[in-house]
């Protein structure tokens, strides 16, 4: 499937394909923040199209993608099992902990948990 805009809890979300490019640079990034100009809000990405550069916060690069949604009034919702990642990484579990208290970066198991945040905040 392509990236798609979809009407989701009454919020407009580009839900991206799971098969879609790896997100491995932060141009890749801004390819996808661009797309989202289409009129989304929330952009809701497959936690396996991230390198794992992302969920190592040595890298840095989850910060700088991160921010870029922030700068650009985007929200992200990372979404998909990431658990292997947390188990490997206190660091991580506290950035996702801390991303979940807020409005702006989730992590979320699945489509059906984003809906849920997007109702409850919507």
């Amino acid at each position: 499937m392509p990236d798609v805009l979809q009407e989701r809890a009454g919020v407009t979300v580009l839900v991206c394909d799971p098969a879609g490019p790896p997100l491995a640079t932060t141009e890749a990034a801004l390819d996808l923040i661009g797309a989202a100009f289409a009129g989304a809000e929330v952009v809701a990405v497959p936690a396996q199209r991230f390198g794992p550069d992302f969920f190592s916060l040595a890298t840095r690069f989850a910060g700088e993608i991160m921010q870029k949604f922030v700068n650009y009034r985007l929200r992200l919702a990372v979404v998909g099992d990431i658990s292997a990642h947390l188990a490997a990484s206190g660091a991580l579990r506290a950035l996702v902990a801390e991303s979940n208290r807020h409005d702006h970066i989730w992590f979320v198991p699945d489509l059906a948990a984003l809906d849920a945040r997007l109702a409850a905040v919507h």
